[in-house]
């Protein structure tokens, strides 16, 4: 009977404590990619999620396709970064400079680019749904295919950008600056313009 207790017991250590160990490996090496990167400012398909990179300078860095999952860039220089196919996710980018980044087909969703600099970036078939880009620069930014699904725009500066075939269905885009800006096969269904809700691309 004891030995019965005893086995138990042990069973159920184990048991409970192998995801201890997974998460405990899971940010070691995350630790280590951090490190990695701090020395090269390079990480290519690098595991960074949840990093608090803030205010932190990874101008021209190489993350293309890492995992930057509701990381902390928060006032971040990314200028001339790298960061095609790169999961940003939740992400926060308030404030960061994101002038001439590559984010082409990079992961947005819900990212947060409060009054991020985005001129001239690359966002050619970027995921934006969701993401918050209230009073951001997006001037001369090729958005190229990308999906702007419900996306908050307002007071963003969108001159002379690139939103050829960018869906902005449900997207809000009160008060935005779009002057010169190229629509051609934009989407707009739903959308808050400064000329007023804009179905004329929707479905029928």
């Amino acid at each position: 009977m004891i030995l019965k207790t005893l086995l138990t017991a042990l069973f159920f250590v184990f048991v409970f404590s192998q995801p201890v160990f997974a998460v405990e490996s899971e940010d070691a090496k995350i630790a280590q990619n951090l490190l990695k990167f701090n020395a090269l400012n390079a990480c290519v398909g690098c595991d960074l999620s949840r990093v608090n990179l803030t205010k932190a300078n990874l101008t021209r860095a190489d993350l293309i396709e890492a995992n930057l999952t509701e990381a902390d860039l928060t006032g971040a220089n990314l200028s001339g970064a790298f960061l095609t196919g790169a999961n940003l996710s939740g992400a926060f980018l308030r404030e960061a400079n994101l002038t001439g980044a590559d984010l082409s087909k990079a992961n947005l969703k819900y990212a947060t680019l409060h009054r991020a600099n985005l001129g001239k970036a690359n966002l050619t078939e970027a995921d934006l749904t969701g993401a918050h880009l209230s009073g951001a620069f997006l001037r001369e930014a090729n958005l190229t295919g990308a999906d702007l699904t419900g996306a908050y725009l307002t007071g963003a500066d969108l001159k002379e950008a690139i939103l050829h075939r960018a869906n902005l269905t449900d997207a809000d885009l009160t008060e935005t600056k779009l002057k010169n800006a190229e629509i051609k096969g934009a989407i707009f269904c739903n959308t808050k313009t400064p000329w007023g809700l804009d179905n004329s691309g929707c479905k029928k």
